[in-house]
């Protein structure tokens, strides 16, 4: 097994998790099998009960796996199934420590940091990364391990340690690091000078922790100027091709091209003496095809001049990693279609009236917003705050024809807005959001208790079969005429109301699709509206950039006005609705 190791200083959120996303892939596109890890050293086992507004978006995997989201990074680039095991925290590692102790595994010693916790750190990183992250059930043949935070934290020294110790075990030849430091520019604009000093204390701090870079990554606005690569390469003590420039472009899939005109791929093989010639296999083919499409799909986007806008509608907007995968879903799908794609961020609070008594401008903005976008989504959440503005958001989609989508929560106040304003039932509510209602056409799931939140969701990956007679639906057209069932990853506590299903069909609001049992729904649609979609399921985790979600596709086709075609590029395998290269 060979590790690459990317960690980051100066600060936070530089872009590790998009150098090791791209680095993952220049390796698949050499046919080698790729996995990741993740490391978070926060106490938290997993990621579930975090806000959204502080921590960003919950990215959950096939096996229910509550995760950070920059899991979803790697999923996205790599096109690959992780699990729960592949997020590493400190409450994990604490948790299945202390459970050994407390049953005598350490025979009476005493338990410490060193060694007991840096071990089983070194051990969870080694059974995870043989897990198998595609069809071929092979083991991979590279981990990518990406530390969370940055090197200096506190609560990393126990990861930097085990890191340390891993890399002695394994071989200098087998595990690599990729240090990821930010590059100011002062004062900021084209005219500034690039600030050094940051990035060598960085890197100064890393080697001082144990660990030793083979490259530095630098985040940078511009390109970084040939002097500022001399001097960060003289200062570090590094050849001048050990300093990577990840500067700014109109795209963060542009990485990977940067990354490739700079040699990461043949710096990396020859450290972990990866052969780069080999006899081609199916394998090599699908990894050269695959770069191939990459490559094709980010460039005709450069080309790009037509946009579409699409407000999304959402509780959590101030902070938009909230929406991390919903953003990029949207992406996905404007790729395809050849449009670059305006996300007009609304907080659904902003649409409410109360918002009118206090700030009529951010009111009358945000609904001059809805009313001037081509498309409408309404992506998932909790709680009671700004649902009545998300359902004033989906009212306006719904009666003036515009495309609309609705995820988790955005189906259910869909199913709730069109009870309301169509069926004429006035006090039609959710369980959760509406007690007082006496028609609740959304309610708790049987095996959720409210006591306990979270941990009694439905998590993970679950099988959603079509309705007969529903092959009029834009939706189910996308996925073609064979198909009558897919598996769609759920994140929920609460579902429509089995009873008054027959009611909402008869009105108008059709169901499209149940689960194995037939009573809980999965997808709901309106016939007579260009694209009205309700999904109790969350799509945005199962997109790829190189192959979005059909249910993002179909909304954002619809938006752009190019619907019809998308069911026949699908049919030939197009990787977007451009000509064939």
């Amino acid at each position: 097994m060979k590790y690459i190791v990317v960690s980051g200083g100066v600060i936070s959120g530089a872009g590790k998790g998009i150098v090791a996303s791209s680095a993952g892939l220049l390796l698949q596109s050499k046919g080698f099998i790729v996995t990741t890890i993740k490391i978070d050293p926060y106490i938290n086992i997993d990621s579930g009960t975090m806000s959204p507004l502080h921590h960003g978006e919950i990215y959950v995997t096939d096996d229910g796996g509550e995760m950070n989201l920059d899991l979803g990074n790697f999923e996205r680039y790599l096109s690959t199934t992780l699990q729960r095991d592949h997020n590493i925290t400190t409450g994990k590692i604490y948790q299945d420590i202390i459970s050994k102790e407390r049953v005598g595994d350490y025979l009476g010693k005493t338990v410490q940091v060193v060694p007991h916790v840096t071990n089983s750190i070194q051990e969870y990183i080694e059974q995870t990364a043989k897990i198998p992250v595609d069809e071929s059930q092979a083991e991979p043949d590279v981990c990518i391990i990406e530390l969370g935070g940055t090197v200096g934290d506190i609560e990393s020294s126990p990861f930097i340690y085990a890191l340390s110790q891993l890399r002695k075990r394994v071989g200098r030849e087998n595990l690599v690091q990729i240090h990821v430091a930010y590059v100011p520019v002062v004062p900021p604009g084209a005219s500034g000078e690039q600030k050094t000093k940051p990035t060598q204390r960085s890197i100064s701090d890393v080697r001082s922790a144990g660990l030793s870079p083979l490259l530095v990554a630098c985040r940078c606005e511009t390109a970084l100027d040939p002097g500022t690569i001399q001097k960060i390469a003289n200062m570090c003590s590094m050849e001048s091709e050990q300093v990577i420039s990840v500067h700014d472009g109109p795209t963060t899939y542009h990485v990977p091209l940067l990354l490739e005109k700079q040699n990461l791929l043949g710096i990396l093989c020859e450290h972990l003496e990866l052969p780069l010639d080999r006899t081609p296999t199916p394998r090599i083919e699908q990894g050269r095809r695959m770069w191939k499409d990459w490559v094709h799909l980010v460039r005709n986007h450069d080309t790009i001049t037509d946009t579409v806008s699409i407000a999304l509608v959402g509780q959590y907007t101030s902070n938009k990693d909230a929406y991390r995968s919903v953003s990029k879903s949207i992406e996905h799908a404007a790729m395809y279609c050849h449009k670059k794609v305006k996300i007009v961020w609304i907080d659904a609070a902003h649409l409410e009236d109360e918002t009118y008594q206090n700030s009529p401008v951010k009111y009358h903005k945000a609904w001059h917003d809805i009313h001037s976008v081509q498309g409408i989504i309404v992506p998932g959440g909790f709680g009671t705050r700004a649902t009545g503005g998300m359902i004033e958001a989906i009212k306006c989609a719904r009666s003036n024809k515009k495309p609309f989508l609705g995820v988790c929560l955005g189906m259910q106040l869909a199913v709730v807005e069109y009870a309301r304003h169509v069926m004429g039932i006035t006090d039609a509510g959710s369980q959760e959001l509406h007690p007082e209602s006496n028609n609740h056409v959304i309610i708790c799931m049987p095996e959720h208790n409210q006591e306990y939140g979270s941990s009694t969701m439905r998590l993970g990956k679950h099988p959603c079969i079509f309705k007969e007679d529903t092959d009029w639906s834009k939706l189910r057209s996308l996925y073609g005429p064979t198909i009558t069932q897919i598996e769609e990853r759920h994140r929920n506590q609460y579902e429509i109301n089995p009873a008054m299903v027959e009611k909402l069909e008869k009105a108008g609001l059709t169901v499209v699709g149940k689960d194995t049992t037939g009573k809980r729904i999965g997808i709901v649609e309106i016939r007579d509206h260009p694209f009205f979609v309700g999904v109790q399921f969350h799509p945005e985790y199962l997109s790829r950039v190189l192959r979005p979600s059909k249910v993002f596709l179909g909304f954002f086709a619809a938006a752009a006005g190019c619907l019809e075609k998308i069911p026949t590029a699908l049919e030939q395998g197009k990787r977007s609705l451009v000509e064939e290269y």
